[in-house]
């Protein structure tokens, strides 16, 4: 990969980000609710709610605001949380491990459910393993984060009690740590895991009918070798597409999951911060979502190269 076409790619998101901030900035000011009223609670009365909105700089024109907070992002200056009274920056950065180590665990059970479930049914077209496989990734499919997560639940911690119900566990016990977040993870991983095994499908059936996987039986090369070193491999390309634009997904599907396990996260924070009308905390939190999603996608571009000689970047 050329440094031009990085440095072109690292522009291009760096435009990317602040069309999007500036998309954000504008309709958090358009919900409807009034953060000085939240503020304020049972104290609300005309001056006091003009001497609040002056001090936060809420009765200043939207483009005035708009300035002032692009200003202080430039400084590194997130703002300050309206309810907390904390930098924005240190809230989201204390929630934002829990929604990476909830992202991470899914994407890790979605890629090993999916990608054998798709490979299995690729090399067993139309009989029991295909169906069955491509039956509950369509299920996959059509189950709601919530009601699965609910679903499990009542089998695994109410039933079996064999997970914690609610939490995160000890952060300095990994495996404490590890049984709070297999409940959350499978809710929020398998419908990743469906999406992976279709594609993981689609890819290896196409792929496994060229000319040169013939070409490779051909040369009396055993069925494993055929399947893994010529087939899967190069079905990579679009199951790496298909993982990275997923792990953008999760990072912003956690907040259902969060909510539903009462795990504290970036997602339930953001919801605190829409329910307070906190601009700079509801700012701060999807910036951060899309710092990450931007830079997965050009993450996935890197690895583009990486897995295909073929492909290549001027």
């Amino acid at each position: 990969m050329s440094f031009n076409y990085l440095l072109n790619r690292l522009l291009v998101a760096t435009v990317n980000l602040i069309a999007a901030i500036t998309v954000i900035f504008a309709m958090v000011r358009l919900v409807p609710g009034d953060p000085v009223r939240a503020l304020l609670g049972d104290y609300m009365n005309p001056e006091a709610a003009e001497a609040l909105r002056a001090q936060l700089g809420l009765n200043l024109p939207i483009w005035q605001q708009y300035l002032g907070f692009i200003g202080r992002l430039v400084h590194g200056d997130m703002g300050t949380s309206l309810m907390t009274k904390q930098p924005v920056f240190d809230e989201v950065v204390s929630n934002f491990g829990f929604t990476i180590q909830l992202a991470l665990a899914s994407l890790a059970i979605a890629l090993l459910i999916g990608l054998p479930a798709g490979i299995v049914a690729a090399l067993h077209r139309g009989k029991a393993a295909d169906v069955i496989a491509m039956t509950v990734a369509t299920f996959g499919f059509s189950i709601p984060n919530f009601w699965l997560g609910i679903l499990l639940m009542i089998a695994f911690a109410v039933q079996l009690k064999w997970l914690p119900l609610f939490g995160v566990g000890n952060p300095s016990e990994p495996l404490d740590l590890a049984r709070y977040l297999v409940m959350p993870a499978i809710c929020l991983g398998f419908r990743g895991a469906a999406l992976i095994a279709r594609v993981t499908r689609s890819s290896m059936l196409d792929v496994m009918g060229l000319d040169y996987i013939r070409t490779a039986r051909a040369k009396g090369l055993s069925e494993r070798s055929v399947t893994w070193t010529h087939g899967f491999r190069n079905t990579l390309l679009p199951i790496i597409t298909v993982t990275g634009t997923d792990l953008a997904r999760m990072l912003g599907g956690t907040t259902v999951v969060e909510a539903v396990f009462s795990r504290p996260g970036l997602g339930t924070l953001l919801i605190g911060a829409v329910l307070n009308r906190d601009y700079p905390l509801i700012q701060g939190a999807f910036m951060i979502y899309l710092v990450v999603i931007v830079f997965t996608n050009l993450l996935v571009d890197l690895l583009y190269s990486r897995f295909d000689p073929r492909v290549v970047y001027k």
